[in-house]
């Protein structure tokens, strides 16, 4: 008879690395650790309260408004807050300011999950409308000029809009739940429109520091994929759907674009090739 084979022995399951008691039940985008979701949402937390504590973005007694749009971000950002501040004694009094924008099948139903948030959490809800501030909808600003610059009106609208809930709210701040790929996909397009002035200032995690109401940003460097993995495993309630009328699919592709066109070509024509694509789009 033969030798018998020897059949390798199946690896067991990944420890976590950094309790080494449990489970590892994802790998971390940011850092490529397998750890376990206990290990996962202990350093998630901690390093919000780091860029908090470390930039100073709040101060005891404040009155700080968070923008709530029932997406992904806003409500961890909502949750994580709302939990830093009873965790850590950071004495400041939280609410959830929103802004309805009137399109329909969209900002209709992502409210609904904001005014569940609002019971969930435990924070006081302000609900501003486009409506009620301007006289227009988003649908019948659409109807009027139709899909091409409605982000660019949109935009700015919405900005006003969180100002003048934020000054009804009288609060300090507003904490918006910009992300590390939100702010990197605001470079890349400020470098293709060569937007100077808004290019020196979009990576700044405070803003509007000269004006009523400064703006900050407590998820500045943490990174999305992170964001949907701890809104996934804490099981929150957040809304998934895209506005119908967003232009994000253009960021987004223009990313895509750079990991395909700029290894295929040398630097500049890759550049340029960029820059036809987007102004066509645009």
């Amino acid at each position: 008879m033969g030798e018998a084979e020897v059949k390798p022995k199946k690896a067991g399951p990944v420890q976590c690395s950094i309790c080494s008691q449990r489970r590892a039940a994802l790998k971390r985008p940011k850092t490529l650790e397998q750890i376990c979701r206990e290990c996962f949402y202990a350093v998630f937390e901690e390093e919000i309260h780091r860029v908090i504590v470390d930039n100073q973005l709040f101060k005891p007694g404040e009155r700080i408004a968070i923008g709530a749009s029932g997406g992904k971000d806003s409500t961890v950002l909502a949750y994580v807050l709302s939990e830093l501040n009873r965790r850590h004694n950071y004495g400041l009094d939280l609410f959830l300011l929103s802004v309805d924008e009137g399109i329909t099948g969209y900002r209709d139903d992502s409210l609904e999950t904001v005014k569940r948030n609002e019971i969930q959490y435990g924070l006081p809800l302000k609900v501003v409308s486009y409506k009620d501030l301007y006289g227009w909808t988003m649908d019948e600003i659409v109807k009027m000029i139709g899909l091409k610059n409605n982000c660019t009106f949109c935009g700015v609208f919405r900005r006003q809009a969180l100002d003048r809930g934020a000054a009804m709210l009288k609060v300090d701040k507003l904490a918006t739940g910009h992300n590390a790929d939100d702010i990197a996909e605001t470079v890349l397009l400020n470098i293709l429109r060569g937007d100077i002035a808004r290019l020196s200032r979009c990576t700044s995690i405070i803003t509007g520091e000269d004006g009523p109401i400064p703006r900050c940003k407590p998820f500045k460097y943490t990174y999305e994929k992170e964001i949907v993995m701890y809104a996934y495993f804490k099981r929150l309630d957040y809304f998934s759907t895209e506005c119908k009328c967003s232009f994000s699919f253009t960021v987004q592709a223009l990313i895509l674009l750079l990991g395909f066109i700029l290894p295929l070509f040398p630097f500049g024509v890759g550049v340029v090739l960029l820059f036809i694509f987007f102004w066509g789009l645009e």
